[in-house]
């Protein structure tokens, strides 16, 4: 049995015995976790990535208000265990309906009657337990594509697979959810990573071939990077590989960049995991506007939204620690601008190529 395998095993196990201990003591059984509410998130200053605080919870079974919770919490436990168990994964959709259905014939409630109930236990799961929820064998939807010059070595049912990124054509290699198990990257010969925000950039320097001119791994998160792909980051930077982030200039793309870099407030409980502090934002600026007179003219007004967001991340003290993102976000806000990554191609296709090389050859980045 793999490690990892038997170390979910083992903690959820322990999870079902100390119910049961409890019961045969004839106390309360309880279930204890870490708030994940954002009273209970720190930033990091030292590491540089968001992390819970200290605080827990507890559910126990004889509580009128928790117990419901509590018997949630306990059935997806069960269905986790089986899961691994039989060495068979699921999403967390799935998951879902494996446990809609009713407490009893005489019963007219599910256990589950909407999945934003199940959500939020699994990561009370994760959380407790000290599992990436990819450990109890569920998984996300796919989201993001990489090239360059690595290989994946995937083990897959019984089945070990060689997958070399550098020769996935147009379409690139997909980013499973799971990065972490029976997957190894090898055979890493790229000089540095780069994030670019959009799908569309990304076929446009695949089609050019700029990875293989200038040896970087080519990754898009296809907007808001999901869990996998912000590992498969972190896992390349423990390489020791340089990451470039490249979005719009916007509050939405400097907020892909800030998720990235420091994690997310979601996804705080496993900050550490996918989290990449030394990730270095390397454009769209509004500063851009200074250094290439046409961008002027490629502006997009922002909207009431794009300001507000950019206001709230004025308010987050890891963002407004750097006095270059306060000039950023606050041009922004007075000029009611902003610049989407597609506009440098205005002047020709290629010219997004320029531009990258440039930027990261005069280290011209914002931290």
């Amino acid at each position: 049995m793999a490690t990892k395998t038997a170390e979910s095993t083992e903690r959820l196990e322990e999870l079902g015995e100390d119910i049961l201990e409890d019961i045969k003591k004839g106390k309360n059984p309880t279930f204890s976790t870490l708030v994940r509410s954002r009273s209970n998130i720190i930033f990091d200053q030292k590491e540089g990535y968001l992390k819970l605080g200290k605080t827990k919870e507890e559910r126990s079974f004889l509580n009128y208000s928790q117990s419901k919770r509590f018997m949630q919490t306990v059935a997806i436990a069960s269905k986790c265990h089986k899961f691994v168990k039989e060495n068979l994964h699921t999403t967390i959709r799935g998951l879902f309906y494996q446990l809609k259905y009713s407490l009893g014939e005489d019963i007219d409630e599910n256990i589950f009657s909407e999945q934003s109930e199940s959500n939020p236990l699994i990561e009370d799961l994760e959380v407790a337990l000290e599992l990436k929820r990819e450990n109890l064998n569920l998984n996300a939807n796919r989201k993001g594509v990489l090239a360059g010059n690595m290989k994946v070595m995937d083990t897959f049912g019984n089945e070990r697979l060689e997958i070399d990124c550098s020769k996935q054509g147009r379409s690139g290699w997909a980013i499973p959810s799971d990065v972490d198990n029976d997957i190894d990257f090898v055979d890493v010969k790229a000089k540095y990573v780069l994030v670019v925000e959009k799908d569309a950039l990304w076929q446009r320097l695949n089609e050019d071939g700029l990875w293989k001119k200038e040896n970087f791994i080519l990754i898009t998160p296809q907007g808001q990077a999901a869990r996998g792909t912000r590992r498969i980051i972190r896992k390349l930077a423990n390489m020791g590989l340089p990451v470039y982030v490249f979005t719009d200039s916007d509050a939405w793309g400097w907020y892909i960049y800030w998720t990235i870099k420091t994690g997310s407030i979601n996804l705080a409980y496993i900050g550490k995991d996918v989290a990449t502090p030394e990730a270095k934002f390397i454009g769209v600026t509004m500063s851009d506007l200074d250094k290439y007179d046409f961008l002027n003219k490629m502006t997009i007004n922002a909207s009431e939204v794009d300001l507000k967001r950019a206001q709230e991340m004025l308010n987050y003290s890891w963002i407004n620690k750097s006095p270059e993102w306060v000039v950023e976000l606050e041009r922004m806000i007075k000029s009611k601008k902003k610049l989407e990554q597609d506009a440098l191609q205005g002047p020709r296709l290629t010219f997004v190529d320029d531009y990258i090389k440039d930027k990261i050859k005069r280290k011209d980045f914002l931290p």
